[in-house]
């Protein structure tokens, strides 16, 4: 099994992703607003007062999936890539992934 996190850098494109992902094979996926140290610093304005429109932030998104198999992992990126582009090209987003050695939980049956 292995976890697989993307950062989106983009939220306007989260349904294409989840689209995707879901065609991919990928059957859940947990989403959690997050925003970037650079962000937060790019920000940053060394003021006593300031507006709402300063502390508005720009977030990513941050997805999370745990998957079977390798072949699963391979494919939500290339479903990833599909969506937001080579995310070897800036301002796309944020792929890793790697082994999960114990789940508890993920297969709960109503009774």
């Amino acid at each position: 099994m292995y976890m697989v996190m993307f950062v989106l850098n983009d939220p306007q494109k989260l349904v294409e992703v989840l689209n995707a992902w879901e065609k991919a094979g990928i059957t859940g996926v947990t989403i959690i607003e997050s925003t970037g140290m650079h962000r937060v610093r790019r920000r940053f304005l060394p003021m006593r007062y300031t507006t709402a429109i300063f502390n508005q932030e720009e977030n990513h998104l941050t997805l999370f999936a745990l998957v079977a198999k390798k072949e699963l992992v391979d494919a939500s990126l290339m479903a990833a890539e599909s969506v937001v582009g080579s995310l070897e090209n800036s301002n796309t987003g944020i792929f890793t992934a790697w082994p999960v050695e114990m789940v508890k939980g993920l297969e709960k049956r109503a009774n």
